[in-house]
């Protein structure tokens, strides 16, 4: 059985990014606030605890990268090229790269630099069908400290057969630290999101935000009267700025930019029964994750922006999470 390893990155500005090998995951992220005290922004465990009870009966990918294909895909297939390839799925669905996706996987550590910008680069490979998926795929996501007190995400993947491909991070942010989101202000750069049916499937129809519960483009409380949870694909617009998140308590806002498409915006309505880092709890709303992808189910909607990798192209979701006070 492999072990777990723990990645710690720091910058001259106080900022600290703790990484396990286990699932490539984000554990914690310690950001100075406006009093100069350290707040962890991501909810996470301490390293041992996600791999046992009561993590395991609760999982909820704290943190983890997810493939080979982040989100959901309908009919428990896919085909490429006429080829129908079967994957796992429970009730039709197969949910975040299936039972054993890269988020169960040991990742190994190919590079650390630990000077100025400082970054660790993980490695993980995917079998051809693991999952039901064709293809030998290797897959690399390194996390880079800047200066500029940015988190950079960088996943890339090659395949030696055409095969899906739809990589994120699925770390869960409180800019206070502990309790709640509701009082966090957001915006987005996003006029659409998708349709989905009650098994949380696109339907394939693209729908207009503005005067509904999905519309951030301008900012907004998130805890305010419409607001009953997202677990939702927002379609975003053109430039790099794709979202803000601002805590007024903290004075600490996050600014999210990818080179995706879309991002899943979910905020569990209750995250609990396991033991939290540094022993802090959380209330209702207490986080909200910014999984930045393709959109769900691309590989059975055409209209969708193409998942398909072909051999001798490279994959890549660059995403990046800068942090500052306001």
């Amino acid at each position: 059985m492999s072990k777990i390893e723990v990645t710690t990155l720091s910058n001259a500005n106080g900022l600290v990014l703790e990484i396990s090998n286990l699932g490539a995951t984000i554990i914690s992220l310690n950001v100075p606030d406006k009093n100069k005290q350290l707040v962890n922004v991501v909810v996470g465990l301490e390293a041992e605890d996600f791999n046992k009870e009561p993590y395991l009966s609760n999982y909820t990918y704290l943190g983890t990268s997810i493939g080979r294909y982040a989100g959901r895909i309908s009919k428990g297939e896919f085909k490429i090229e006429g080829k129908s390839y079967p994957i796992y799925n429970e009730n039709g669905v197969h949910l975040h790269g299936g039972k054993i996706g890269f988020d169960k996987k040991y990742w190994n550590v190919e590079h650390l630099d630990k000077g100025k910008n400082p970054f660790v680069t993980f490695s993980c490979e995917s079998e051809h069908l693991e999952e039901g998926y064709p293809g030998n795929l290797n897959a690399t996501v390194t996390y880079q400290l800047t200066e500029k007190n940015e988190v950079k995400v960088t996943y890339k993947a090659t395949t030696d057969e055409a095969t899906p491909v739809n990589l994120t991070n699925h770390a869960y942010f409180n800019l206070n630290g502990k309790d709640s989101i509701l009082d966090h202000k957001l915006k987005l750069n996003s006029k659409q999101y998708l349709e989905v049916d009650s098994q949380l499937i696109p339907s394939g129809k693209l729908i207009n935000s503005k005067n509904t519960r999905f519309d951030f483009n301008e900012e907004s409380v998130i805890g305010r009267p419409d607001f009953i949870g997202f677990d939702d694909t927002f379609v975003l617009e053109e430039g790099f700025l794709k979202a803000v998140l601002t805590a007024p308590k903290t004075g600490i806002q996050m600014k999210v930019y990818t080179n995706q498409p879309a991002s899943v915006i979910y905020t569990p309505v209750l995250l609990e029964g396991v033991p939290f880092k540094n022993g802090v709890s959380y209330s209702k709303f207490s986080a909200i994750c910014f999984e930045t992808q393709n959109f769900p189910d691309a590989p059975n909607n055409a209209h969708f922006p193409s998942s398909i990798l072909h051999p001798n192209e490279i994959y890549s979701n660059e995403s990046i999470f800068e942090f500052s006070i306001v």
